[in-house]
């Protein structure tokens, strides 16, 4: 039985340190062909499923609504989403040297 839960941890593991690997591989992918709009577009509909992709898509509106300064509640109803939804969007938004923040600011938004 302790050999098995070793064997676990050390997949576990392994897959942890794999997927830091793969990761990287995606942004690196990501970067090359950011340029290209349409390869872009056939990419992500390839790799995402279509509830992915509708989940990126509307998590995208919510940091843009509440960066416009729209309140919690009106970007919930406008989406259809719930407030928790939101909220985590907005806690990301507070790190200012985050993913959404650095976005927002280079699209001069």
């Amino acid at each position: 039985m302790i050999l098995g839960e070793i064997s676990k941890l050390q997949y576990n593991n392994k897959m942890k340190n794999n997927l830091q690997q793969y990761k990287k591989e995606l942004v690196e992918v990501f970067s090359k062909i950011s340029g290209n709009r349409g390869l872009m577009e056939e990419f992500l509909k390839d790799i995402l499923t279509p509830v992915e992709f509708e989940t990126m898509a509307l998590r995208w509106q919510i940091v843009k609504k509440l960066n416009n300064g729209e309140t919690h509640r009106d970007v919930a109803g406008d989406l259809g989403l719930g407030i928790s939804t939101v909220t985590r969007g907005s806690r990301e938004m507070r790190n200012k040297n985050g993913g959404f923040v650095l976005v927002l600011k280079k699209l001069g938004k």
